[in-house]
């Protein structure tokens, strides 16, 4: 397949896309990248603090939406990365990645850090999708 893959950008309109540079997904070819996604609502105030479950829901429940802007679902999502600040919340993220990935069972790592950009935040979430049609008509996760 020669020339350049057809790209679309998914954005929130949230201050740190144009600050920062980026997309909250990418979406090129079949692939659908969604970039590093927190527990923050429409309005940019975070969820469930101190909660590590809550905000994991709500990370993924961002996910979801940045997927179907792309014309992808839960169900076509091959890979996903969860960022904590406290490894010792792994079984209460796990929970809620088990709850909406648990018949998906995309690969998966996650991986304790520092910190995130505000000390409220716990859990980040990025996630690759494919789709079968490269239009999204089909999806992977559907059987």
């Amino acid at each position: 397949m020669g020339g350049m893959m057809n790209r679309e950008h998914v954005s929130t309109g949230t201050e740190w896309e144009s600050q920062v540079g980026y997309s909250r997904a990418v979406r090129a070819g079949p692939q659908i990248h969604v970039s590093g996604t927190t527990a923050t609502d429409e309005n940019g105030a975070i969820v469930g603090v101190d909660d590590p479950y809550e905000q994991t829901v709500h990370a993924l429940s961002n996910v979801e939406r940045a997927l179907e802007d792309a014309d992808a679902a839960i169900g076509d999502v091959v890979r996903t990365r969860l960022y904590v600040t406290d490894i010792d919340d792994w079984e209460a993220i796990g929970a809620a990645h088990r709850e909406v990935f648990g018949d998906v069972r995309p690969a998966t790592s996650m991986v304790e850090v520092a910190r995130l950009i505000d000390p409220d935040l716990l859990v980040e979430v990025e996630a690759t999708a494919v789709v079968d049609g490269a239009d999204g008509s089909e999806h992977a996760g559907e059987q």
